[in-house]
């Protein structure tokens, strides 16, 4: 059964007329929009480097902030939504700046739970860089939580990965944190 006759199918459950005007091309949109939220499944990670891996003598920490994210939850297939911080010490070669918030895309558009994207996103960005350590945190606001059971409007949830040296050594993991807390001057 395709996507769209699923979606008259939970329409008619409801009760509700498909032929009224704002619903006739509701199954339709509705399948779009699926599509589109659970497209990171159809993401290759290769095309998303696309081979942006750069010699780099530099090895400070670099840190790619506030990069926004949409996903849903597996649980409840309802959004949940908000930011994401890397941050990864380069070894040798650092990764295209854009190629960060396309590999946060691929693992938040899918049915997800925010503990593992925070997970697959630092695990991805060590191997694919070879850095000697990356850490991820992400900030989001769950509409599971705030639409229904305990319905908690201002509540959020923070995650962390950490890989490498943002593990094993208490000053990387301080000195990144300490960049999460800045604000941008």
């Amino acid at each position: 059964m395709s996507i769209e006759n699923n979606i008259v199918s939970i329409i008619e459950h409801f009760g509700e007329d498909l032929e009224r005007p704002g619903l006739v091309k509701t199954p339709e949109r509705a399948t779009k929009a699926l599509e589109f939220l659970n497209s990171g499944y159809d993401m290759d990670l290769d095309e998303i480097v696309n081979e942006a891996l750069f010699p780099s003598d530099n090895r400070a920490m670099v840190i790619v902030k506030d990069i926004e994210f949409f996903s849903t939850c597996e649980h409840h297939m309802l959004p949940f939504y908000g930011n994401v911080h890397v941050g990864y010490i380069p070894d040798g070669q650092v990764i295209g700046l854009s190629k960060i918030p396309r590999i946060i895309d691929m693992f938040s558009r899918r049915l997800q739970i925010q503990e593992n994207m925070s997970k697959q996103i630092a695990d991805t960005i060590a191997e694919i860089t070879g850095a000697s350590g990356v850490g991820v945190v992400v900030e989001g606001k769950h509409m599971c939580m705030m639409m229904r059971g305990v319905q908690k409007q201002n509540s959020f949830m923070i995650s962390s990965s950490l890989v490498g040296s943002f593990m094993e050594c208490k000053d990387t993991r301080s000195e990144f944190m300490d960049h999460l807390n800045r604000t941008q001057s």
